[in-house]
């Protein structure tokens, strides 16, 4: 359905919004802190890259089905009310992880964390847009991307400071996403819009109706997670620290975190498509000369316009959507998001895992980047 806003859409619902950007942000610390403290802890206990990245995996596995069962979910239960659910949810996922190093609890919870941080971004995506109007979009999904990046940010931090020996990093940040779900119960008081409920088949109707929004999330998808979760095991295994790795990923979430702000500020000014075709040659470029680079300043630099670049995507789809569409098609465009996220980062993990077994470590920049390169051609001819 092609969005129709009448007057009464100019007054944001900024209780809604702040709901939106908190319960986003602590999704986003629990995904930057998992990725790549898993992948280091599994990676010092000997574990093949291949199956660490599938356990890479299980975290799409759990998004998926979130896609798959999202309309019957918002049939039986208000979407303000999945999203405190979900926070919970992911409390108690990280919480495993702090109290057992049994391998197979561990591929459990994470799927119980994919399954619960993928129902937060789907129904946050679709509530921000219901809560926001056209003229401000851009920009307030860019805030909404600011906080997502900064949990981004956040997450690695307890690495260097917490170590990866013990559970206190899956600790921490279980009690903190708990505290998120009491802070948004108390906000849900006063919002006067709230996410709607997901026609049945509107998932399907979504993909056929905007394909190249759906390419756009998938490759954010892509290159996000082998950003996060591929490129940490590349850093080590080419001889850098695993304090540098975790630097790394913070430098990859900070800068994109003020950067979002002014990316919204362009797609509320200027072409929306030549942003993102912009930010996907930017992506691809900066990961392929990734290799080359010696000084860890340098790939730093380098890093931080990758998270600039890739994240802008997001950004970018999720601005359209909200220009293009409304009502129940906003959970349907967010659930195909969810769904072509968990497809890019399950291609970015795997695909990574083979790499750094089968060929080299230096083989996973170059294939990102190439795979971001090719995604740029397409939509340059299919402007979404």
């Amino acid at each position: 359905m092609v969005a129709t806003r009448t007057q009464q859409d100019a007054v944001p619902d900024w209780a809604a919004i702040v709901i939106v950007i908190l319960s986003v942000t602590a999704f986003a610390v629990a995904q930057g802190l998992t990725f790549p403290l898993i992948s280091l802890v599994l990676e010092a206990k000997g574990v093949a890259g291949s199956l660490i990245g599938l356990n890479a995996a299980a975290y799409a596995a759990g998004a998926i089905v979130s896609v798959v069962t999202i309309d019957q979910l918002t049939a039986r239960v208000r979407g303000n009310r999945l999203i405190v659910a979900a926070l919970f949810g992911c409390s108690i996922g990280l919480a495993a992880f702090a109290m057992t190093d049994c391998l197979p609890i561990w591929f459990i919870a994470r799927f119980a964390v994919g399954f619960c941080a993928s129902l937060i971004s789907i129904l946050s995506g679709a509530w921000l847009n219901t809560a926001t109007p056209d003229r401000i979009r851009g920009r307030i999904s860019g805030f909404y991307g600011t906080g997502m990046c900064a949990g981004f940010a956040a997450g690695p931090l307890a690495i260097p400071l917490l170590g990866t020996t013990n559970g206190s990093a899956f600790a921490l940040v279980s009690g903190y996403i708990a505290s998120i779900g009491l802070a948004c119960t108390v906000f849900n008081g006063g919002t006067r819009t709230v996410p709607e409920r997901a026609p049945a088949g509107a998932l399907l109707r979504f993909i056929g109706a905007a394909p190249i929004l759906v390419l756009i999330e998938l490759a954010f998808g892509f290159a996000d997670i082998a950003a996060i979760s591929g490129m940490a095991v590349y850093f080590v295994r080419v001889g850098h620290s695993e304090a540098f790795t975790a630097y790394a990923i913070t430098v990859l979430s900070l800068p994109t975190a003020f950067a979002q702000p002014v990316v919204g500020w362009l797609l509320d000014k200027t072409s929306r498509a030549g942003v993102t075709i912009g930010c996907g040659l930017l992506g691809a470029v900066a990961f392929l000369i990734i290799p080359f680079l010696q000084s860890e300043a340098a790939i730093l630099i380098v890093f931080a316009a990758i998270g600039i670049a890739t994240f802008a995507l997001s950004t970018c789809a999720l601005t359209i959507l909200g220009e293009r569409f409304d009502g129940g098609m906003l959970i349907a465009g967010t659930a195909s998001f969810s769904l072509a996220y968990s497809i890019g980062s399950a291609m970015g993990s795997t695909g990574t895992g083979f790499l750094l077994d089968w060929i080299s470590p230096s083989a996973v920049p170059t294939s990102v980047g190439l795979g971001l390169l090719a995604f740029t051609i397409l939509v340059l001819f299919k402007r979404p």
